[in-house]
């Protein structure tokens, strides 16, 4: 097999993708976890009760809301960060960088399609994702809803995506593409 290279532009794009999807992963994991809106909402409610203080549940889970929005705002920051790499991205191949390949070639291996089709899914479902993102905070107001239900399963296809990319990883590095990970990281000689 071939041993790939990596150039300065692929493995800078590549690692700023990583960075921003594990951030943006962050965010999320907040969000649905210790920052869930009602989980702080109970936290601020336990306090106030402790104070003899009162707010109805609709203040204080408006006010878990103000809380964590700052943390909310990250998320939103890094998906323009996201739209401006995929830009990138998408357009390197017109400058002879990091080129897409046909998965219908008929000279690939089934493992080299699969590969080629992941990463197609992959593409298409980010687009859709930053789509939908760039739509929930500029498009109407009566598409939000509708388009956070489909934003929302973009956690579905990273997580995936991930687990599919780090175990194709360990794989190759362990079989026919010893070095990738050194590749990745710290480039080689380029081959066309």
């Amino acid at each position: 097999m071939k041993t790939t290279n990596y150039s300065p532009i692929y493995r800078i794009i590549h690692w700023a993708v990583a960075i921003t999807f594990l951030l943006l992963l962050v965010t999320i994991f907040l969000r649905i976890t210790w920052m869930n809106k009602y989980h702080m909402a109970d936290i601020i409610q336990d306090y106030l009760n402790s104070t003899d203080q009162s707010l109805s549940r609709e203040q204080i889970v408006a006010m878990a809301k103000q809380i964590r929005k700052p943390m909310w705002d990250w998320h939103i920051y890094l998906g323009y960060i996201l739209v401006g790499l995929f830009a990138i991205r998408f357009t390197l191949p017109f400058f002879d960088e990091m080129k897409f390949q046909s998965p219908l070639n008929k000279n690939l291996s089934a493992k080299q399609r699969f590969q080629k089709w992941t990463y197609i899914i992959f593409y298409i479902c980010v687009i859709v994702s930053l789509v939908t993102g760039i739509l929930i905070e500029w498009g109407p107001k009566d598409w939000k809803k509708p388009l956070e239900e489909i934003h929302v399963l973009g956690i579905y296809y990273l997580v995936a995506f991930i687990v599919l990319h780090l175990a194709g990883i360990i794989y190759a590095e362990f079989t026919d593409q010893k070095g990738i990970v050194s590749r990745i990281i710290g480039g080689g000689e380029r081959s066309r």
